[in-house]
């Protein structure tokens, strides 16, 4: 584990840790410059001439993929079984704030006005015929967690074309249907968002100018607090909050340097867009309300992405004790996926949403499993 990763770059963590890395970028229909990472080996000298693409969760980035350290970290762990990895990173976090003719801060109305369905119709295929030119390959083996699940349905019921792309996909923490999810925290949220509630037409009146940011004075407050023992408690609590208790998979010591790198920036649309996910029961587009609604989709309501467009091979694993990804959730998401292979509960009844990323465990509990997915393909 590198301790020394709290004000480190993704660059700096993965050098250190004795791999090798590359960086680029990659620019969408749209304007947005996406950095994508790539760690093209491992330390065991394999090569098996496959290619992965990881894509991390809401308020999260590459670093999720790494920042547990060599021999436990998924993409280490695919990089030492011979794995040509990919990391992408969505538009809004901290190493995809660029644009074009935008400027983040100077032009936030336009630069923020996106939510996760932007980063499932246009950032995640551009990455992936980014990754696909370079490697060469035909397909490639997708894993994701929570967002990063939910902007590959977008992807494939919406371009389905790109089922076609994909070797197989694992969704860590799938994210689709969220009507039956228990965090008390999103749960408050969702009660005053919508196109009904006077507060949530004065939160849409505000969304286009409104981020979560790495650099916010929330963040540092969040990053310095974490720091001392107190605080450790304090900030493990405040996820726990939000994601499932789960103190036997929680590291402590690498709390510090996971919050110093959480949020890593996106904009408030995405979270607004999973609040209306919980309220409305459909895995659909974003709601504008009713005028805004008849305007863009020429109907009352945001139609609901078609999941039975969904071809490529899915594969679900998930914890029960995700108070965001709920087990009835779940179980609805593989019963609308033509191809879902199967499903999996880490079996550890107390693993949460972070437990993917973070849990002491994950690398046995959750990894190998994903491992043995992608040797099947």
């Amino acid at each position: 584990m590198n301790l020394e990763a709290t004000n480190q770059s993704m660059v700096d963590i993965v050098t250190a840790d004795g791999y090798p890395i590359e960086s680029y970028y990659t620019t969408t229909s749209d304007g947005y410059i996406l950095n994508v990472f790539r760690i093209p080996r491992g330390k065991t000298g394999r090569n098996n001439n496959k290619v992965a693409f990881l894509q991390h969760g809401l308020l999260c980035s590459s670093i999720d993929w790494v920042i547990i350290g060599p021999e436990k970290a998924l993409a280490y762990k695919l990089a030492d079984e011979g794995y040509d990895v990919w990391l992408g990173n969505a538009r809004g976090n901290i190493f995809s704030r660029n644009h074009t003719t935008l400027d983040p801060d100077k032009d936030n109305a336009k630069f923020w006005k996106f939510d996760w369905h932007e980063i499932g119709t246009t950032d995640i295929p551009q990455m992936i015929d980014f990754v696909l030119e370079k490697t060469g390959v035909e397909r490639v083996y997708y894993a994701g967690h929570s967002q990063g699940t939910t902007s590959f349905y977008v992807m494939t019921s919406m371009r389905p074309e790109y089922n076609d792309k994909i070797m197989t996909h694992v969704s860590l923490a799938p994210i689709a249907f969220m009507s039956h999810m228990t965090s008390p925290l999103l749960k408050i949220i969702s009660v005053f968002q919508g196109p009904t509630s006077y507060v949530g037409r004065y939160c849409l009146s505000l969304v286009q100018k409104s981020s979560f940011q790495a650099k916010d004075f929330l963040a540092s407050v969040i990053s310095e607090t974490c720091n001392d023992d107190v605080g450790k408690i304090v900030c493990a609590n405040t996820l726990f909050i939000l994601c499932g208790f789960s103190a036997d998979e929680m590291n402590m010591t690498l709390l510090p340097t996971i919050m110093s790198h959480v949020p890593a920036g996106a904009s408030t649309r995405q979270i607004l867009h999973y609040t209306q996910e919980i309220t409305s029961g459909h895995f659909c587009q974003y709601d504008l309300g009713l005028i805004g609604n008849q305007e863009t989709y020429g109907s009352l309501t945001p139609p609901d992405y078609d999941l039975t467009k969904i071809t490529a091979p899915v594969h679900l694993i998930y914890g029960h004790n995700d108070w965001l990804a709920a087990v009835v959730d779940v179980n609805k998401l593989c019963n609308a996926l033509p191809n879902c292979v199967d499903k999996l509960e880490v079996a550890d009844k107390h693993f949460n949403h972070l437990d993917f990323l973070y849990g002491i465990n994950a690398p046995t509990l959750v990894y190998d499993h994903v491992i043995e997915i992608f040797s099947k393909y």
